[in-house]
C-alpha cells in the first residue's frame, strides 16, 4: 500500500489510515511553526540556541527596568523597538527558535503592529508629547463630552 497524500498517512502497520480529504474532528497533535527550529546548531549550549528570543526578552526587560526607574518614554520606546526587532528577525532569519510562535506572516504582523503601537503611544504620552496628532485630540473631546 502506498501513501496517496498527507491525509492518508500510514498507521503503525504501514496501511493508509484514511482515504478522505476531510480533516479529523479531533486533532491529536500540533504542527511546529515554520521557523520553529533551533536558531543555532544542536551542539551549542541551550541559551545560544535561542538567541533571538533572548535578545528580544533582554531588551524588553531593560525597557521595563527603565520604566520602573521613572524613564518612562525611553523605556517604552525600547520595549516597542524590541518587538519591532523581533518582527525583523522573524522576517530575515530562516530559523529563530522559540521566537516563532505562529506562521511567519502572523508573527511578523503581530510583533510589528504591537511594536509600532507601543512606540507611537510612548511618543504621544503626556506631559510634553513628542508626537501630536490633532484629530486624535478632537476625537477624544468629541467622545468624552
Amino acid at each position: 500500500m502506498t501513501v496517496r497524500d498527507a491525509v492518508s498517512a500510514p498507521d503503525a502497520d504501514g496501511r493508509p489510515r484514511r482515504t478522505t480529504r476531510r480533516f479529523p474532528l479531533f486533532t491529536r497533535d500540533t504542527a511546529r511553526p515554520e521557523g520553529g527550529g533551533r536558531a543555532a546548531p544542536g551542539d551549542a549550549p541551550a541559551p545560544a540556541r535561542q538567541w533571538p528570543i533572548l535578545t528580544v526578552l533582554a531588551a524588553v526587560g531593560l525597557g521595563l527596568l527603565l520604566t520602573a526607574l521613572d524613564v518612562f518614554r525611553a523605556g517604552t520606546i525600547l520595549i516597542g523597538a524590541a518587538l519591532i526587532a523581533g518582527a525583523v528577525m522573524r522576517w530575515i532569519l530562516p530559523s529563530v527558535g522559540m521566537l516563532a510562535v505562529r506562521s511567519r506572516f502572523t508573527d511578523m504582523v503581530t510583533y510589528g503592529v504591537l511594536g509600532v503601537v507601543i512606540v507611537l503611544l510612548a511618543l504621544m504620552a503626556q506631559p510634553d508629547p513628542v508626537l501630536v496628532i490633532p484629530f486624535l485630540d478632537d476625537t477624544l473631546h468629541f467622545t468624552v463630552r
